[in-house]
């Protein structure tokens, strides 16, 4: 069951670092905040489903979610995954009013839920909150269409391989990184096949990267980065 709760530090804390947030000043981030409460999910619990009526928008405090739209046999397609600081349904304080996509929780998350008719009614008092939403939806533009290059020219070992270069500490030559999420949501985020990312690391395995659990090692920085 998912149970409502009120904010604390680190919650607060992640929340300043979300776009939206971006720019505003202490009394209108208070006024926005004031908009939301806490949600606590339960993983695989399902927030909303395609078509139903919007009521909130929402962002992540701790924990993932994906988005996914259902096709006409009943299979579904990933859209996003949504990691802490991500917002998402924020454009429909100025669009539809039902959601778009299906969102479910993937782990113990903890979510913001802004009430999207409380933001609408504050934006008239404080456009500068409006400047910095239509901010955020302009910057997940920029994000669907990179993704939608990655989709549409690389291979599943590049995809992997731009993942790892982007979110790896690098110690001169080598690197490493623990995934945050397991491998099967990796693959949901890249948009694979389970068993295509385990070919892309068998790929990369020749190229000198170990895969133990979450634990990845990369022996040679230069050679993931010609791939």
């Amino acid at each position: 069951m998912n149970r409502m709760l009120t904010f604390n530090g680190h919650e607060a804390a992640v929340l300043a670092k979300a776009d939206f947030m971006a720019g505003l000043d202490h009394d209108e981030a208070e006024a926005l905040r004031a908009c939301s409460t806490i949600l606590l999910c339960d993983p695989h619990d399902v927030l909303f489903e395609e078509g139903d009526k919007a009521a909130y928008f929402y962002c992540v405090l701790s924990g993932y979610v994906r988005l996914y739209r259902h096709n006409g046999d009943g299979r579904q397609a990933d859209i996003r995954i949504c990691e802490p600081s991500d917002s998402f349904a924020e454009c429909l304080i100025h669009a539809d009013e039902t959601y778009s996509t299906g969102a479910q929780a993937m782990d113990h998350t903890v979510l913001a839920c802004f009430h999207i008719a409380k933001v609408r009614r504050l934006l008239d008092e404080r456009p500068r909150i409006g400047k910095a939403i239509m901010r955020s939806l302009s910057l997940h533009l920029i994000s669907t269409m990179e993704c939608l290059a990655s989709d549409r020219m690389q291979t599943a070992p590049q995809r992997v391989a731009n993942y790892l270069l982007t979110h790896c500490v690098e110690d001169g030559a080598s690197a490493s990184l623990r995934l945050p999420f397991p491998k099967n949501l990796l693959a949901r985020k890249l948009g694979l096949a389970p068993e295509a990312l385990s070919r892309a690391f068998s790929t990369l395995k020749m190229k000198g990267v170990t895969v133990r659990g979450r634990a990845i090692a990369i022996s040679d920085v230069k050679v993931l980065r010609q791939i």
